[in-house]
């Protein structure tokens, strides 16, 4: 999809601009997991400021006002390979008896720069399997991006 609205600014996007825009992070199944089109107003980001991964923002440079991508973006572009050292297997007794695991279930550790979560992937009767890496590593995902304006950094 190339859509451009006649008459936008005509600055591109890249170090030294302010970016404007309205996205979707879809899976390859279509599956929107975020974005800002339910909001009415748009995300904006100074390019380079780091609010954006690395991935997405390098899939931008180049769009200007008016246009309208879809970005696919491999795993190491988006938010990683999974690492098979972020899964940790932990005692049950390490979880509070009120707390009903299952799978799937997010639960959160403290740890020296925060909050951790994890998902809870398997679980026994004395062991919880825990899958620190974030929901997202290890998968393609399309970055829909509609650009609303972007402009010199003052």
């Amino acid at each position: 999809m190339n859509d451009r609205i006649a008459g936008q600014n005509d600055l591109a996007i890249g170090p030294g601009t302010r970016v404007s825009l309205h996205f979707s992070i879809l899976l390859e199944n279509g599956q929107e997991i975020d974005g800002t089109r339910k909001d009415s107003d748009p995300a904006t980001f100074d390019f380079g400021d780091g609010k954006l991964l690395p991935g997405f923002e390098e899939a931008m440079v180049g769009l200007r006002a008016g246009d309208a991508r879809q970005l696919t973006l491999a795993p190491e572009q988006a938010f990683g390979e999974g690492n098979p050292g972020n899964v940790r297997t932990l005692p049950r007794a390490q979880f509070g008896q009120d707390i009903a695991l299952e799978t799937g279930l997010i639960v959160s550790f403290a740890s020296p720069e925060g909050e951790l979560p994890g998902v809870v992937k398997s679980l026994s009767e004395g062991q919880v399997v825990v899958d620190f890496n974030h929901p997202l590593a290890g998968q393609i995902v399309i970055f829909d991006v509609a650009i609303e304006q972007v402009v010199p950094i003052s």
